[in-house]
């Protein structure tokens, strides 16, 4: 996988115009954002600690309709060090919540030249059905190869075994999925999974580190190679965090430690001008983080192609 071979692919799935990835290089590490598709979720999972009207006039102001939002699920793959590195692995099969335009991970990887089989590593920022439900596919394990090393903090892996749910603020439904995707990957995985307590480099330049907050082993993935960097933030920013990063995702088990987290993160972007790519924003999602008056503002890139 080079720069220019995922950004000029010799094919494409039949039913897209557009191919769903972006392609981009820090340093010698390659790197392919490629969309799972989206997730069209209540406008109030933003912030459900937030006021209603002010949550509102945020939504107009982006002009975004307020009552059902489409969320991007983007997932990255990393080659670096003679490894292919998926981080995060999308939604899988709809858990019948009404999220048909998501799923579709493998296909696109297919479309992009990546057989599963060269996955050498898959690293999970944490086990929300979002982030390993390709994995749960009929077929998928098969093409995997039976050495995959799957890493994940070992504080997600153990919180997966009795989930706190009691300060979320999800859609009926999906608390259910969530335990029963967890559960049975946790099963069906578990002789692949490589667990880490707070820091793990996955290769060179290519390293984990759990930050908590939105699940308790929820870990982001920095890449730096040449002088170049860029962040996976996963589930710790999403679009409204940037101007409101004291609002409370739906998806957050604490919430308050999430809202630490996020600003943390976004300090620590904004200092050092390192590229962010984080699951929910929209499509490719690669920008950088600046410093808006008491909060923070995300500035996209031009797009290369």
């Amino acid at each position: 996988m080079n720069l220019q071979q995922t950004s000029h692919p010799a094919r494409s799935a039949p039913d897209e115009l557009v191919p769903s990835r972006y392609a981009l290089k820090i340093g010698e590490i390659d790197v392919m954002v490629v969309s799972d598709g989206v997730l069209p979720l209540p406008g109030k999972m933003l912030g459900h600690n937030a006021d209603a009207a002010e949550r509102a006039a945020w939504l107009d102001y982006n002009f975004l309709p307020t009552d059902t939002l489409d969320w991007g699920l983007n997932v990255v793959v990393v080659r670096s060090g003679g490894k292919t590195i998926l981080i995060d692995a999308g939604l899988g099969e709809d858990p019948k919540l009404n999220l048909p335009r998501a799923g579709q991970l493998a296909h696109r990887l297919e479309a992009a030249g990546i057989d599963l089989a060269s996955v050498t590593d898959v690293v999970l920022t944490h086990m929300h059905m979002d982030h390993i439900g390709m994995l749960l596919v009929d077929g998928v394990k098969e093409q995997l190869r039976p050495d995959l090393k799957i890493h994940v903090a070992a504080a997600e892996v153990e919180f997966w075994t009795h989930p706190d749910f009691s300060h979320v603020s999800m859609p009926q439904g999906f608390p259910d999925a969530l335990r029963a995707a967890a559960k049975r990957f946790a099963e069906e995985y578990r002789s692949n999974l490589q667990t880490f307590e707070e820091e793990y480099e996955v290769a060179p330049g290519v390293v984990v580190t759990r930050t908590g907050g939105h699940t308790p082993g929820h870990s982001v993935v920095r890449l730096a190679s040449g002088g170049d960097r860029l962040m996976f933030a996963g589930d710790a920013v999403f679009a409204v965090g940037f101007e409101h990063p004291d609002w409370f995702n739906g998806f957050e088990h604490d919430p308050e430690e999430a809202a630490r987290v996020r600003v943390r993160l976004l300090k620590e972007l904004s200092a050092n001008g390192e590229l962010l790519v984080a699951t929910h924003l929209p499509f490719p999602s690669v920008g950088h983080v600046a410093v808006e008056g008491d909060a923070f503002r995300w500035v996209p890139i031009f797009w290369d192609y």
